[in-house]
């Protein structure tokens, strides 16, 4: 079928609600496999040696290769990115107020609130979407004891700005690094930043263990501290030496993490790929603003990222997630609506919309769009025929959607 001919069929689908432009969903965090043979010869080593859990071999091997990739001292595995979040509040011994981006993941306030410490929550800047810190030191209280940075899309917050607020005020500072893996910031590897970072080996992850995680630090006590507190506090056979809880890796999710590092490269390569494809694609839809990897980082381009300008579309971020839905391509909207609208955050400061208008704002425009392994530039070239006949047709497409 000629290119021509494709976008005609694309469009006439989008316009008259014919057959989807997939016959199959295309989807936003679909894993990466890998080697699907090796990583069934680690599964077998493993069970021959029936050793599947308590720091098994697979995964001090997994630290060991972490470690050396993130040029950092200390990777400590952990069962998935929520437990490392909650350890490392525990480790550094937090308590009262933490300052935290509202514009994120739910779990990162959720692992501060399971322990009892309140998220205060700061605007983002609206360039980076990760939290801006102009406005951190007018958070800080005397009951603040920390600020958690978030790494947002495989890019960093301003980790020196950040690192000098902590300093005046000497507070904590660490990171929630899920989205990080392989990036670097001022060519330095994310892993490295603040006290200690927490890493995302979900499903969903370009980089998975099934489930996991893991949290880096350069910190030597630190990482002496996670270590025991992850396995329930044990210091030896049956001596218990602080209060601890389950948080390790089992060596399946291990043997899946050492097969996810095995294609690390080509997965990056290919996630590259799709987001040149799409900016190439896009570059020319009005409305539809692609977010940038810079090229003088190293970068995972882990998430393909649209910003929604309504007025120049002609239709909203939710009308385009609900197209793009109709045709088996499954957007995602992104974070949607910000913590400070959950609960149990909303009901305990229902003004806090109010201080935070970026954050409003990037939870009615931001979008991504599905990459990775199991997307074609094929699948990419549709993808970018859609949402370039939404916008032309916006009256219609909006009318039909309603």
């Amino acid at each position: 079928m000629s290119d021509s001919n494709r976008k005609s069929n694309v469009a006439e689908l989008a316009a008259f609600g014919g057959s989807p432009a997939f016959d199959q969903p295309r989807f936003v965090g679909r894993p990466n496999i890998g080697d699907r043979a090796r990583l069934f010869e680690r599964i077998g080593e493993a069970l021959d040696r029936r050793w599947l859990t308590n720091d098994g071999p697979l995964a001090k091997e997994l630290e060991a290769k972490l470690a050396e990739f993130l040029g950092v001292k200390h990777c400590v595995l952990v069962c998935n990115a929520t437990i490392g979040l909650e350890l490392a509040i525990r480790a550094l011994d937090l308590s009262g107020e933490v300052i935290v981006p509202s514009f994120t993941f739910a779990a990162t306030a959720h692992a501060l609130e399971w322990l009892g410490i309140r998220p205060v929550f700061c605007d983002a800047d609206p360039a980076t979407h990760m939290i801006d810190p102009t406005r951190v030191a007018s958070l800080v209280t005397p009951a603040t004891t920390a600020i958690l940075g978030v790494h947002l899309w495989g890019r960093g917050c301003d980790v020196d700005a950040l690192s000098r607020i902590a300093q005046d005020r000497k507070l904590h500072l660490f990171f929630d690094a899920a989205h990080a893996l392989g990036a670097s910031y001022q060519s330095r590897m994310f892993g490295n930043f603040g006290e200690l970072e927490v890493f995302s080996f979900h499903a969903t992850k370009f980089f998975n263990s099934f489930e996991g995680g893991a949290i880096t630090t350069n910190d030597d006590a630190l990482a002496t501290k996670l270590k025991l507190m992850r396995n329930f506090g044990f210091a030896g056979y049956d001596q218990v030496v602080c209060v601890g809880t389950n948080g390790k890796m089992s060596e399946i999710s291990a043997a899946m993490g050492l097969t996810s590092f095995d294609a690390l490269p080509t997965v990056v390569e290919t996630n590259e790929r799709n987001y040149r494809g799409y900016h190439s694609g896009l570059e020319t839809v009005p409305g539809v603003r692609l977010l940038r990897y810079d090229p003088r980082e190293k970068n995972n381009f882990q998430y393909i990222v649209l910003e929604v300008d309504e007025e120049q579309a002609g239709l909203s971020r939710d009308h385009l997630v609900a197209l793009l839905w109709k045709e088996n391509i499954h957007a995602r909207k992104y974070f949607t609506p910000g913590c400070h609208n959950m609960a149990p955050y909303a009901s305990r400061d229902p003004g806090a919309g109010a201080r935070l208008p970026v954050t409003e704002q990037l939870a009615r425009t931001v979008m991504v769009l599905p990459t990775g392994t199991n997307v074609s530039p094929a699948d990419i070239a549709t993808i970018c025929d859609v949402l370039s006949f939404a916008v032309r047709h916006s009256t219609e497409v909006a009318a039909r959607l309603a």
